[in-house]
């Protein structure tokens, strides 16, 4: 005991990413394993969520009020560095930032959420983005699309364009549909929300379209695969989209979420396969291509766990469990994962899909019957219940991982 209480004290764990998962597993791990060295390396000094920043999109939240700062895990011992890490070299397990700094780790957790394809759609890239932003970090991109919101004459078009599985945040977009026409309705009545998708079904659908009938009948038409929604080609200036089929649709504001991988430093290590994202194994979430390196959030293929900012928090708490037990001698965890995504159609009028998960032989299943979604036709009562869970939700969980 007393030689494993010693490693434990040199050991030192690094973690690149200061969102739901990253800050999660610095903090729990500090509160773990106190006497484990803890660095966590986030080139924001306030994080933006993507969670709720469509409440921001439809005036019903101010910016503020989705920031969150670090002061409460720096007063958790963790040690936050605020840079952007560069690159990785795993046989000499260190992590070296843009600032030129060297970290050394004997454990290296990576939540660096993702990355747009930029090549992954014709005439959409990193420059377009400033004329039809895809606002799918938060940020500067979110902040751009609320002011050409804010900007577009009543009777005007909002394109949507919605990528294929996997992305981040499965129900998001169509979250943001709903609250952007929840916008319009009060501002712009005559105007229109039109989403292109390059699918034929999407999480919580039905309750989507029975709640869109509801709320903003014939504002908000989806257009599936099927019906020629998969869009192909981009004009950003001119704010024009080409679908696979030719038809061409113009809008007054575009708002294009391409396809995404892992962020930037999954590929620097070594752990991102063709896929572009990282598989891992599903006790821990360590990477399957190197040893020493874990991976979690939305970089990681977690199979039937949607990337989302409440899978990313509890797969926080699982690996932080599980590298505390290695460090310290005990035995690790049994690895069970859960996930709720609330959604907001509308003040008072929420939706909600939850699932529970295992580690099964390395890899992640559902656990039978676990899985289900809000209730069709529920009574107001219902749906106004689940907006204040969502709200709930948030305020709990940004008090878990910032200390606020």
């Amino acid at each position: 005991p007393a030689l494993v209480r010693a490693q434990a004290a040199s050991a030192r764990v690094v973690v690149v990413g200061g969102g739901f998962g990253g800050a999660t597993v610095a903090r729990y791990l500090r509160t773990w394993a106190p006497q484990v060295q803890v660095t966590l390396v986030e080139p924001a000094r306030r994080f933006a969520t993507c969670p709720f920043s469509n409440h921001y999109l439809a005036g019903l939240r101010g910016w503020d009020s989705i920031v969150h700062g670090y002061g409460g895990l720096r007063a958790a011992g963790v040690h936050v560095i605020h840079a952007q890490a560069d690159d990785v070299d795993a046989a000499a397990r260190t992590l070296r930032l843009h600032t030129g700094q060297t970290l050394r780790w004997d454990r290296l957790v990576l939540s660096p959420g993702v990355d747009m394809r930029w090549d992954a759609l014709e005439g959409y890239s990193e420059a377009a983005a400033a004329h039809a932003p895809h606002a799918w970090k938060a940020g500067a991109q979110t902040r751009l699309l609320r002011r050409q919101l804010q900007a577009m004459p009543d009777g005007g078009v909002f394109v949507m364009v919605i990528p294929d599985n996997p992305f981040r945040c499965p129900p998001g977009p169509y979250e943001r549909a709903s609250l952007v026409a929840h916008y319009l309705r009060r501002h712009k009545p005559r105007s229109k929300v039109l989403l292109l998708d390059a699918k034929n079904n999407f999480s919580k659908k039905e309750l989507f379209l029975q709640g869109w009938q509801a709320l903003y009948s014939g504002m908000v038409e989806w257009v599936s695969l099927a019906r020629d929604g998969q869009v192909v080609r981009v004009d950003a200036p001119a704010r024009e989209v080409e679908t696979l089929f030719g038809e061409r649709h113009r809008a007054d504001v575009l708002n294009v979420i391409p396809p995404q991988k892992a962020g930037f430093i999954a590929a620097r290590a070594g752990v991102v396969d063709a896929s572009g994202w990282v598989p891992v194994y599903g006790e821990d979430f360590a990477s399957r291509q190197v040893p020493g390196v874990h991976v979690l959030g939305d970089a990681a293929l977690a199979g039937p766990i949607p990337k989302s900012g409440f899978a990313a928090n509890n797969q926080g708490k699982v690996v932080a469990a599980a590298i505390a037990a290695a460090l310290t001698g005990r035995a690790a965890p049994t690895a069970w994962y859960a996930n709720t995504c609330y959604s907001l159609l509308a003040p008072g009028y929420g939706i909600s899909v939850a699932g529970v998960y295992r580690a099964q032989q390395g890899h992640i299943a559902d656990l039978p019957h676990s899985v289900g979604v809000s209730p069709l036709d529920a009574p107001p009562a219902h749906r106004a219940a689940e907006a204040r869970h969502g709200a709930a939700w948030y305020a709990a969980i940004s008090q878990d991982i910032w200390g606020r």
